[in-house]
């Protein structure tokens, strides 16, 4: 089993900066992407951003220049840097990973989610 957990979420004022991070855990071979989603009420699920395995990196058009993510592959950890932070980033903010583990003897990929950290951004 894999465990997402997340951290870093809280509430900041416009212009202010937070830094997510998502550890994961379990018998993990390797991980492939691993990315950030979000959730504002009452709308879906969309990407704010993604980061292969050796770095390359994908982001919203929203986010862009605002917004920097990382991973430290020794900790299986990805992070999420968020500048200049608007009242339209308010949402749930969700870790996602595509793990390689080895179930029956068999190697397979398996997508995962956290749990979600709340980040509001008040005007």
């Amino acid at each position: 089993q894999v465990q997402l957990v997340e951290s870093g979420g809280g509430l900041v004022q416009a212009g202010g900066s937070l830094r997510l991070s998502c550890a994961a855990s379990g018998r993990i071979i390797s991980i492939n992407d691993m990315g950030w989603y979000s959730q504002a009420p009452g709308k879906q699920r969309e990407l704010v951003a993604t980061i292969t395995s050796d770095g390359n990196t994908n982001y919203a058009d929203s986010v862009k220049g605002r917004f920097t993510i990382s991973r430290d592959n020794a900790k299986n950890t990805v992070y999420l840097q968020m500048n200049s932070l608007k009242p339209e980033d308010t949402g749930v903010y969700y870790c996602n990973a595509v793990v390689v583990l080895r179930r029956m003897g068999l190697l397979g990929t398996y997508n995962y989610w956290g749990q979600g950290t709340q980040v509001a951004v008040s005007s």
